[in-house]
């Protein structure tokens, strides 16, 4: 390897250390993943744990493997999982890249070039976000789908299942990329039938994992859903409550309340979301830039089948989200994977390359060590400050939480829970203990669908239940 690519990789692998031991960035953070992974840890799945914080029926994938790997029993901040994640994806692509400036394949120099994006993937880093592995996991298999798309093997086909069950375990939106298998099995059935027993096997266990996590957690196979209401347990979460979450990640999307999005046509809502201030409406645009401009690319640079049908996915993707929750971090991986095919397309000297890539690591050295305000880039008040990192957390990492309120103890009908004494965050429950939600969630349920949580025992680890005031 070049020796300013292992410079690049060392450098990049210390701000790494450094960004994951500095202040927890994300804001869902404090909502959802603290608490899930707290749950895993102490209880595993628990039954309607959803009815506690709607938030906690998202369960991810990555929450699970980080309640692996996190060793809450030997100390309790280890959670990031996602800045090892990115550690590993950017000794990958600076493979790739060495690689690029000996084969001259186009494909290598795509993949090496995803520490480009580091000043953006680097606020992810300091908690467990599902959202980088679906990032850095991406790019991956788009590498191993191009590389082998003529000629695919046993081993690589087997590799690539994987990474589309582990992505839709992760997160149940990367729903399309379960395409990209079945491609490569139409197109080579010949030589792949031999050896399908374990993919299969494979997919029928993580298919059924996820269901059965689902069921357990939030008493319906998907969630959130609409259609499996037969399918429901005792301990589910209320259909009035589920039909409010779907539709609110539905509107957030678009920025509008929920009147607002009844009476706006397609189109008014497409123009709305396109022109979102701040990174979401930038990011919005690059999106439809992408689909507008890449197939002139790849007709142009490398007119393959296999590049089409990758922009068959993305444009799959894209209409998925316009029907569900069309926010760019869903589809940030395909922001990545095409801008960076654009870049490889125009430029591929080694010295501009390498300048490129060192060049890269001033912003977010930057943003690192150097207080800023990110009023221009966002409008959540909670995300308006860099996460910097603190010489004091050399030794030790800056705790789990950003948060610094203290805790109550309620009590309600059966349920004794924390609730966080300063928070303006409505869904925000931080690190508090077991069970923990903002009294302000409990009061709005109970006003608005005359509902409660309530313990199906008198034991945590038997769950919650949503209890209807209404048959009083």
């Amino acid at each position: 390897m070049q020796n300013i690519l292992k410079i690049v990789f060392v450098i990049t692998s210390l701000l790494i250390i450094a960004q994951c031991s500095s202040i927890p960035f994300i804001i869902d953070n404090e909502s959802y993943y603290i608490q899930t992974i707290k749950w895993i840890n102490e209880y595993g799945f628990v039954k309607g744990l959803a009815n506690l914080h709607l938030f906690l029926g998202q369960t991810s994938g990555w929450h699970v493997t980080q309640s692996v790997f996190n060793f809450s029993f030997l100390y309790k901040n280890f959670n990031d999982l996602s800045g090892f994640c990115l550690l590993l994806g950017t000794f990958f692509s600076i493979q790739k890249l060495n690689e690029f400036f000996t084969n001259n394949n186009r494909n290598y120099l795509v993949a090496g070039l995803l520490p480009l994006f580091n000043i953006f993937l680097f606020q992810f880093i300091s908690a467990p976000s599902p959202d980088v592995p679906v990032y850095v996991f991406s790019i991956v298999l788009f590498f191993y789908f191009l590389e082998n798309f003529k000629k695919p093997t046993p081993e690589v086909f087997n590799l690539i299942v994987i990474l589309v069950l582990f992505l839709i375990y992760i997160k149940n939106t990367m729903l399309t990329f379960g395409i990209i298998p079945l491609i490569l099995l139409t197109l080579h059935f010949k030589l792949l039938s031999k050896k399908l027993l374990k993919p299969i096997l494979l997919a029928i266990l993580i298919i059924s994992l996820f269901i059965i996590k689902n069921m357990i957690v939030c008493g319906s196979p998907i969630f959130p859903s609409k259609g499996f209401n037969s399918l429901s347990t005792a301990y589910g979460i209320p259909d009035a409550i589920e039909n409010f979450y779907y539709d609110s990640i539905k509107h957030f999307g678009y920025s509008v309340t929920a009147e607002h999005y009844n009476s706006m046509s397609p189109f008014s809502l497409f123009l709305k979301w396109l022109t979102l201030p701040k990174l979401h409406g930038l990011f919005n645009s690059l999106s439809i830039f992408l689909i507008v401009f890449v197939p002139f690319f790849i007709y142009k640079f490398q007119n393959k089948k296999s590049l089409w049908i990758l922009y068959i996915v993305m444009v799959l993707q894209l209409v998925l989200l316009f029907m569900t929750s069309p926010q760019y971090r869903f589809f940030m991986n395909f922001i990545l994977f095409f801008s960076l095919f654009c870049f490889a397309c125009l430029i591929q000297n080694k010295k501009t390359i390498n300048s490129l890539l060192t060049l890269s690591l001033i912003p977010v050295f930057i943003v690192l060590f150097f207080p800023l305000n990110f009023n221009s880039f966002s409008n959540n008040p909670f995300m308006r400050k860099s996460s910097n990192f603190s010489f004091s957390n050399i030794v030790f990492p800056y705790k789990n939480t950003k948060s610094n309120t203290a805790f109550i103890t309620l009590k309600l009908g059966n349920l004794n829970y924390d609730s966080p004494v300063n928070n303006d965050f409505f869904w925000g429950n931080g690190d508090g203990v077991l069970p923990c939600v903002n009294k302000d969630q409990i009061e709005y349920f109970k006003k608005h669908f005359n509902t409660i949580p309530q313990m199906r025992t008198n034991d945590l680890k038997d769950g919650f239940y949503a209890k209807d005031l209404s048959k009083k």
